[in-house]
């Protein structure tokens, strides 16, 4: 037994207890499937977070579509992520958490599985798959590749042990320019690099009730409004304060706004309550806003293509919130011709959203007076709203054929593996 093993079981117990692990599907973290593997040419692509889980989707519905021999296996790494692949995997794929680096355990997860090509879609480099990845020869590519300042400085301190776990990789695919400088300045083979793009680019737009967007811009069309997108703690208190200072200037102003986490409408209503807001809740009877309503509060699940297609102007949540920020996906709204406006709270998706302010495809906010302006002059000025959604429109759908590039790349690797797999079938069977 490996030394380390006591300890990681302890520590997956204790994580379990707390909440951070699935206790029902420890075994797969340490190598166990929980599943068969298919008879068929199996495709393994792994993401660790939420983030990457959702790129990766778009990769595998493009991979789906494009042959009907192929099967998926599908990894992640937290319990959120394995909740997103349950809801939104195609049927020919299979979900297993991602085993925790332990040699034996390694072993155990490819001697099963034995995919005939692999597809990380994170930059998280881990010694000991990595190697058994390389011994047994399984092609491996590395899609949407990123690698932070930071992360660049901390692997520079070890860039033997870099260059040689990048050096196990046939391709990789980075978002922007400066990320493949950064895996070739880390030792990674210069004719195995190449910029992409962001696959999120490529993502299909939210869906969106026609029903309910018809019966929402009816009720809306006398009066002006936009939308606080996938809201946090601190900025439903903002939005009420936007709202008191700006119905001084448009009395009629509505402010919509829709809560990342739903479950915290009742902590929202206070809110609402503390500034003397009339407001509504949508609820599962999809409510819509009253006439004397100042804020409307939408506390569903699976709307936000609704909300983003109804309004003329969105801000991205947590960009201004208490909980340290971070920001959410601009490109759903700029999908649906939102004028997109963001807080300074970006560093999650620091990249696209540098690309789409440089672009004038979004608007980064310094502050909650800078907010205030804002609103007031798009909402003023209609002209120039039009102006800056269709920009926002225009630059993600001329980034939106990146998932023509990757898949333009890693079909002749994967048609490559299949082939020599079938080979070594007839071989065995010969």
């Amino acid at each position: 037994m490996n030394v380390s093993t006591p300890f990681l079981k302890n520590m997956l117990n204790k994580r379990a207890k707390q909440g951070k692990e699935d206790p029902a599907r420890l075994d797969e973290r340490m190598g166990i499937a929980s599943a068969p593997r298919p008879d068929a040419p199996l495709i393994w692509l792994h993401a660790a977070s939420v983030g990457e889980a959702q790129s990766m989707l778009i990769l595998i519905n493009s991979l789906h579509e494009a042959d009907d021999n192929y099967r998926f296996l599908v990894t992640t790494g937290t319990k959120t992520s394995a909740t997103l692949m349950a809801n939104r995997l195609p049927h020919r794929a299979i979900h297993q958490y991602y085993p925790i680096d332990h040699p034996a355990w390694v072993t155990a997860f490819l001697d099963h599985w034995h995919p005939d090509a692999i597809i990380w879609m994170e930059s998280e480099l881990w010694p000991n798959m990595l190697m058994q990845i390389k011994a047994r020869g399984i092609p491996a590519i590395i899609a949407n590749a990123r690698i932070s300042d930071k992360s660049f400085a901390r692997w520079q301190k070890t860039k033997r042990n870099a260059k040689k776990l990048l050096n196990v990789f046939d391709l990789i695919m980075t978002q922007t320019d400066e990320d493949s400088e950064h895996f070739k300045a880390l030792g990674a083979p210069e004719n195995h690099v190449l910029t992409s793009g962001n696959l999120k680019y490529s993502a299909a737009p939210l869906p969106c009730d026609e029903k309910e967007l018809t019966q929402l811009t009816a009720l809306l069309a006398d009066r002006p409004f936009w939308v606080y997108a996938s809201t946090h703690d601190g900025e439903e208190e903002l939005a009420c304060r936007l709202q008191q200072h700006l119905r001084k200037k448009i009395p009629n102003l509505l402010t919509i706004i829709v809560p990342r986490h739903p479950e915290r409408r009742e902590q929202i209503v206070k809110t609402c309550k503390k500034y003397d807001m009339p407001h509504s809740l949508r609820g599962d009877k999809r409510t819509p806003p009253k006439p004397e309503d100042q804020i409307y509060i939408v506390d569903t699940l699976g709307e936000m293509g609704l909300f983003y297609e109804l309004a003329p102007i969105a801000c991205i949540g947590r960009s201004f919130s208490t909980d340290g920020g971070g920001g959410h996906n601009p490109i759903e709204a700029a999908q649906k011709h939102c004028a997109v406006l963001h807080g300074p709270k970006i560093q999650n998706l620091q990249q696209i959203f540098d690309q789409m302010n440089s672009a004038g495809a979004a608007i980064k906010l310094k502050d909650e007076k800078d907010f205030e302006n804002r609103l007031a002059r798009l909402l003023g000025d209609e002209e120039g709203l039009i102006a800056m959604q269709n920009k926002a429109y225009r630059f993600v759908s001329e980034k939106s054929g990146v998932i023509k590039i990757v898949l333009e790349k890693i079909t002749p690797i994967i048609e490559h593996a299949i082939t020599k797999r079938n080979t070594n079938e007839i071989k065995k069977c010969g």
